[in-house]
Protein backbone atom coordinates (compact mmCIF):
# COMPACT_ATOMS: atom_id res chain seq x y z
CA UNK A 1 0.00 0.00 0.00
CA UNK A 2 1.21 3.48 -0.87
CA UNK A 3 -1.02 6.34 0.16
CA UNK A 4 -2.45 8.88 -2.23
CA UNK A 5 -0.89 12.19 -1.15
CA UNK A 6 -2.93 15.39 -1.40
CA UNK A 7 -1.20 18.67 -0.58
CA UNK A 8 -1.35 22.38 -1.37
CA UNK A 9 1.82 22.92 -3.36
CA UNK A 10 1.59 26.68 -2.76
CA UNK A 11 2.24 25.93 0.93
CA UNK A 12 5.22 23.60 0.38
CA UNK A 13 8.15 24.50 2.68
CA UNK A 14 6.41 27.67 3.93
CA UNK A 15 5.79 28.76 7.52
CA UNK A 16 2.92 30.74 9.10
CA UNK A 17 0.41 29.54 6.50
CA UNK A 18 -2.57 29.12 8.88
CA UNK A 19 -4.10 31.72 11.16
CA UNK A 20 -5.00 29.07 13.75
CA UNK A 21 -6.16 25.46 14.10
CA UNK A 22 -9.75 26.32 13.18
CA UNK A 23 -8.74 27.89 9.86
CA UNK A 24 -6.50 24.89 9.18
CA UNK A 25 -9.46 22.58 9.80
CA UNK A 26 -11.61 24.50 7.32
CA UNK A 27 -8.92 24.25 4.64
CA UNK A 28 -8.53 20.52 5.33
CA UNK A 29 -12.28 19.99 5.05
CA UNK A 30 -12.23 21.63 1.62
CA UNK A 31 -9.84 18.89 0.46
CA UNK A 32 -12.09 16.19 1.94
CA UNK A 33 -15.40 17.42 0.51
CA UNK A 34 -16.10 14.13 -1.29
CA UNK A 35 -16.61 12.43 2.09
CA UNK A 36 -19.18 14.94 3.33
CA UNK A 37 -22.56 13.79 4.63
CA UNK A 38 -21.75 10.09 4.47
CA UNK A 39 -22.95 7.78 7.24
CA UNK A 40 -19.88 5.61 6.68
CA UNK A 41 -17.37 8.37 7.55
CA UNK A 42 -16.04 9.24 11.01
CA UNK A 43 -13.38 11.69 12.16
CA UNK A 44 -11.03 10.58 14.94
CA UNK A 45 -9.10 13.49 16.45
CA UNK A 46 -5.88 13.14 18.43
CA UNK A 47 -6.10 15.28 21.59
CA UNK A 48 -5.18 17.86 22.43
CA UNK A 49 -4.20 19.87 19.33
CA UNK A 50 -6.03 17.66 16.86
CA UNK A 51 -9.42 18.27 18.45
CA UNK A 52 -10.09 21.84 17.20
CA UNK A 53 -8.87 20.84 13.73
CA UNK A 54 -10.99 17.68 13.75
CA UNK A 55 -14.00 19.55 15.11
CA UNK A 56 -14.06 21.87 12.10
CA UNK A 57 -13.43 19.01 9.66
CA UNK A 58 -16.33 17.01 11.13
CA UNK A 59 -18.61 20.06 11.24
CA UNK A 60 -17.89 21.03 7.63
CA UNK A 61 -18.34 17.45 6.38
CA UNK A 62 -21.38 16.85 8.63
CA UNK A 63 -19.94 13.60 10.02
CA UNK A 64 -19.41 12.41 13.61
CA UNK A 65 -16.23 13.07 15.58
CA UNK A 66 -14.59 11.09 18.34
CA UNK A 67 -11.15 11.06 19.94
CA UNK A 68 -8.32 8.56 19.65
CA UNK A 69 -5.97 8.90 22.61
CA UNK A 70 -2.34 8.29 21.69
CA UNK A 71 0.78 9.67 23.38
CA UNK A 72 4.45 9.84 22.60
CA UNK A 73 6.80 7.92 24.90
CA UNK A 74 8.92 10.70 26.37
CA UNK A 75 12.69 10.63 26.37
CA UNK A 76 13.59 10.74 30.09
CA UNK A 77 15.87 13.79 29.84
CA UNK A 78 13.86 15.59 27.14
CA UNK A 79 10.11 15.37 27.72
CA UNK A 80 9.37 17.46 24.62
CA UNK A 81 10.66 14.60 22.44
CA UNK A 82 9.69 10.96 22.19
CA UNK A 83 11.18 7.64 21.10
CA UNK A 84 7.85 6.09 20.09
CA UNK A 85 4.15 6.18 20.90
CA UNK A 86 1.41 4.20 22.65
CA UNK A 87 -2.30 4.08 21.81
CA UNK A 88 -5.33 3.90 24.11
CA UNK A 89 -5.55 0.14 23.49
CA UNK A 90 -1.91 -0.54 24.40
CA UNK A 91 -0.34 -0.71 20.94
CA UNK A 92 3.32 0.36 21.13
CA UNK A 93 5.30 1.71 18.18
CA UNK A 94 8.99 2.40 18.77
CA UNK A 95 11.36 4.57 16.77
CA UNK A 96 13.96 1.81 16.70
CA UNK A 97 16.66 3.95 15.13
CA UNK A 98 16.29 6.63 17.78
CA UNK A 99 16.17 4.07 20.61
CA UNK A 100 19.50 2.68 19.42
CA UNK A 101 20.96 6.16 19.03
CA UNK A 102 19.87 7.22 22.53
CA UNK A 103 21.35 4.06 24.05
CA UNK A 104 18.40 3.73 26.43
CA UNK A 105 18.54 0.95 28.98
CA UNK A 106 15.69 -1.56 29.14
CA UNK A 107 14.80 -0.22 32.59
CA UNK A 108 14.60 3.40 31.40
CA UNK A 109 12.44 2.39 28.43
CA UNK A 110 10.05 0.40 30.60
CA UNK A 111 9.81 3.28 33.07
CA UNK A 112 8.87 5.73 30.28
CA UNK A 113 6.40 3.26 28.75
CA UNK A 114 4.68 2.68 32.11
CA UNK A 115 4.44 6.42 32.74
CA UNK A 116 2.92 6.95 29.28
CA UNK A 117 0.34 4.20 29.83
CA UNK A 118 -0.73 5.82 33.09
CA UNK A 119 -1.07 9.17 31.33
CA UNK A 120 -3.17 7.57 28.57
CA UNK A 121 -5.54 5.96 31.10
CA UNK A 122 -6.04 9.34 32.74
CA UNK A 123 -6.74 11.08 29.42
CA UNK A 124 -9.15 8.36 28.29
CA UNK A 125 -11.15 8.87 31.50
CA UNK A 126 -11.07 12.63 31.01
CA UNK A 127 -12.02 12.76 27.32
CA UNK A 128 -14.13 9.61 26.93
CA UNK A 129 -15.39 8.63 30.35
CA UNK A 130 -17.11 5.25 30.08
CA UNK A 131 -18.06 5.73 26.44
CA UNK A 132 -16.79 2.83 24.26
CA UNK A 133 -14.81 3.43 21.11
CA UNK A 134 -17.05 3.60 18.02
CA UNK A 135 -17.23 0.64 15.66
CA UNK A 136 -14.86 1.24 12.75
CA UNK A 137 -15.42 -1.87 10.63
CA UNK A 138 -16.16 -0.89 7.01
CA UNK A 139 -15.95 2.82 7.91
CA UNK A 140 -13.94 5.53 6.22
CA UNK A 141 -11.84 6.76 9.14
CA UNK A 142 -10.25 10.20 8.96
CA UNK A 143 -7.56 10.57 11.65
CA UNK A 144 -6.83 14.23 12.38
CA UNK A 145 -4.06 16.00 14.27
CA UNK A 146 -2.72 19.56 14.12
CA UNK A 147 0.63 18.48 12.69
CA UNK A 148 3.26 15.76 12.53
CA UNK A 149 6.95 16.08 13.31
CA UNK A 150 8.34 12.52 13.39
CA UNK A 151 5.01 10.84 12.56
CA UNK A 152 5.33 8.01 15.10
CA UNK A 153 2.34 9.11 17.18
CA UNK A 154 0.14 9.10 14.07
CA UNK A 155 1.65 5.79 12.97
CA UNK A 156 0.53 4.22 16.24
CA UNK A 157 -2.95 5.72 15.83
CA UNK A 158 -3.25 4.44 12.25
CA UNK A 159 -2.19 0.92 13.20
CA UNK A 160 -4.68 0.87 16.06
CA UNK A 161 -7.45 1.91 13.66
CA UNK A 162 -6.42 -0.65 11.03
CA UNK A 163 -6.87 -3.48 13.55
CA UNK A 164 -10.58 -2.62 13.53
CA UNK A 165 -10.92 -3.38 9.79
CA UNK A 166 -12.08 -0.02 8.39
CA UNK A 167 -12.90 0.37 4.72
CA UNK A 168 -10.36 3.17 4.32
CA UNK A 169 -7.88 5.03 6.54
CA UNK A 170 -7.17 8.69 5.79
CA UNK A 171 -4.69 10.85 7.67
CA UNK A 172 -5.61 14.54 7.55
CA UNK A 173 -3.18 17.09 8.98
CA UNK A 174 -2.53 20.75 8.25
CA UNK A 175 1.26 20.40 8.40
CA UNK A 176 3.90 17.67 8.52
CA UNK A 177 7.56 17.00 7.90
CA UNK A 178 8.41 15.23 4.67
CA UNK A 179 9.98 12.40 6.68
CA UNK A 180 6.68 11.86 8.55
CA UNK A 181 4.79 11.65 5.25
CA UNK A 182 7.27 9.06 3.97
CA UNK A 183 6.93 7.05 7.20
CA UNK A 184 3.12 6.97 6.99
CA UNK A 185 2.57 6.57 3.24
CA UNK A 186 2.98 2.74 3.22
CA UNK A 187 0.52 2.38 6.12
CA UNK A 188 -2.67 4.15 5.01
CA UNK A 189 -4.86 4.76 1.97
CA UNK A 190 -4.68 8.54 1.75
CA UNK A 191 -2.80 11.43 3.34
CA UNK A 192 -4.15 14.98 3.13
CA UNK A 193 -1.45 17.42 4.27
CA UNK A 194 -1.65 21.04 3.15
CA UNK A 195 1.80 22.15 4.29
CA UNK A 196 4.61 19.61 3.75
CA UNK A 197 8.02 20.83 4.84
CA UNK A 198 11.44 19.34 4.19
CA UNK A 199 14.66 20.27 5.91
CA UNK A 200 16.63 19.16 8.95
CA UNK A 201 14.43 20.79 11.60
CA UNK A 202 10.65 20.90 11.93
CA UNK A 203 8.20 22.39 14.44
CA UNK A 204 4.43 22.07 14.07
CA UNK A 205 3.97 25.52 15.62
CA UNK A 206 5.83 27.18 12.73
CA UNK A 207 2.85 26.56 10.44
CA UNK A 208 0.55 28.71 12.60
CA UNK A 209 0.36 32.44 13.31
CA UNK A 210 -1.60 31.80 16.51
CA UNK A 211 -0.23 28.77 18.35
CA UNK A 212 -0.67 27.68 21.97
CA UNK A 213 -0.99 24.47 23.97
CA UNK A 214 -4.64 23.62 24.56
CA UNK A 215 -5.85 23.05 28.10
CA UNK A 216 -7.82 19.84 28.68
CA UNK A 217 -10.88 21.93 29.60
CA UNK A 218 -10.85 23.55 26.16
CA UNK A 219 -10.62 20.15 24.47
CA UNK A 220 -13.64 18.90 26.44
CA UNK A 221 -15.61 22.06 25.62
CA UNK A 222 -14.98 21.59 21.88
CA UNK A 223 -15.98 17.93 21.99
CA UNK A 224 -19.22 18.74 23.81
CA UNK A 225 -20.06 21.39 21.18
CA UNK A 226 -20.19 18.73 18.43
CA UNK A 227 -22.54 16.39 20.29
Amino acid sequence: MTAKIIENTDYRDRSSVFRDRFEAGKLLADKLFEYGGSASVIVLAVPAGGVPVGYIVAKELDVPIDVIVVRKIQIPWNTEAGFGAITWDGLIVLNEGLVEQLDLTKEKMEESILSTKRNIQERVRKFRGDKPMPHLRNKVVVIVDDGLASGFTMLAAARSVKKRLPKKVIIAIPTASLRAIKLLAPEVDEIVCLNIRSGASFAVADAYENWYDLADEEVIKILLAKQ
